[in-house]
């Protein structure tokens, strides 16, 4: 009877969790596929049209363009990981001021996604601070339309996802650096180690699992929270040239107008979500090797 009731317990306190993981999480995704293989406009139309979407939405050249923009964009992801282990590295000897610097790198992940987005969009605009700079070095051929050509475009959105994410990550290594006792420096530096050598000798070997957990989550982040940057930024444009599958799922849904395409963006968001599980796995799968190495 006391392991029924405890057991019962256990049940009503998780119950809550999962009927809100139920009505929130699984149902929307369990609609979502189901409408994918529909025609579905929003509202009457929602005949069941099989693989359709899926086959008409890969056959067209836009798919391969904004895989291979999204697939490019990830670049941002070992770039974060590493300026942000750099930035805890050097925050980590608690130089003077140490707490206003680590207020202060954290700054960017407190400012709207947006607003950053605009932010960079007229730093890098054609009469921008940055061409600006470029013109009074010297370097006026280097002063170009950055939103104009989709890789210089792609390059600047990489630079400014980087730049918002250096706070967070820093703050995540910071925290698994603070776990590792300070006798092991101590003995690093009784045996002469330099500082860069305890730091890519000593730290990063024992922050393993930390850094697979700033990979994953920062490659799912890139893949699901972009919009944001794009929207205030490029617009998707020039075309579709820096366009990625969550953005196109906007566009077919509530882009468009009256010409909205529920069923296709719903097939086009399982695809997404195929790809965020399948690279995920893959990281994982290296994290798991690398932590062999270690």
């Amino acid at each position: 009877m006391r392991r029924r009731r405890y057991y019962g317990q256990i049940f009503l306190s998780l119950l809550p969790v999962f009927l809100i993981l139920a009505v929130f999480r699984v149902y929307p995704i369990v609609s979502a596929v189901i409408k994918s293989f529909t025609n579905w406009d929003g509202l009457y139309r929602s005949d069941w049209i099989g693989l359709a979407n899926y086959i008409n939405f890969i056959k067209s050249g836009l798919f391969w363009m904004v895989l291979r923009n999204t697939l490019i964009l990830l670049i941002n992801v070992p770039l974060q990981v590493f300026v942000g282990l750099v930035v805890a590295l050097l925050l980590y000897e608690k130089v003077q001021g140490w707490r206003v610097y680590r207020a202060v790198i954290y700054i960017p992940q407190i400012i709207s996604a947006v607003i950053i987005g605009f932010l960079f969009k007229i730093f890098f605009g054609l009469n921008g601070p940055f061409n600006a700079v470029l013109k009074a070095v010297g370097l006026g051929k280097l002063a170009i339309e950055w939103f104009g050509n989709s890789y210089t475009a792609l390059g600047v959105i990489v630079f400014a996802v980087v730049w918002f994410s250096i706070g967070w990550q820093a703050i995540v290594i910071l925290g698994g650096m603070s776990s590792i006792p300070p006798s092991v420096f101590e003995a690093a530096v009784l045996d002469g180690a330099r500082y860069w050598q305890r730091a890519f000798k000593i730290v990063v070997p024992m922050l393993v699992r930390v850094l697979e957990f700033c990979v994953i989550a920062s490659g799912v982040w890139t893949l699901t929270q972009l919009f944001p940057f794009l929207f205030a930024m490029t617009r998707g444009g020039p075309g579709y040239e820096t366009s990625t599958l969550d953005y196109i799922i906007y566009l077919k849904s509530f882009g468009l107008g009256f010409a909205s395409e529920y069923g296709l963006a719903c097939a086009i968001a399982v695809m997404l979500l195929a790809l965020v599980l399948a690279i995920t796995l893959i990281e994982m799968q290296v994290a798991g090797r690398a932590d062999d190495w270690s």
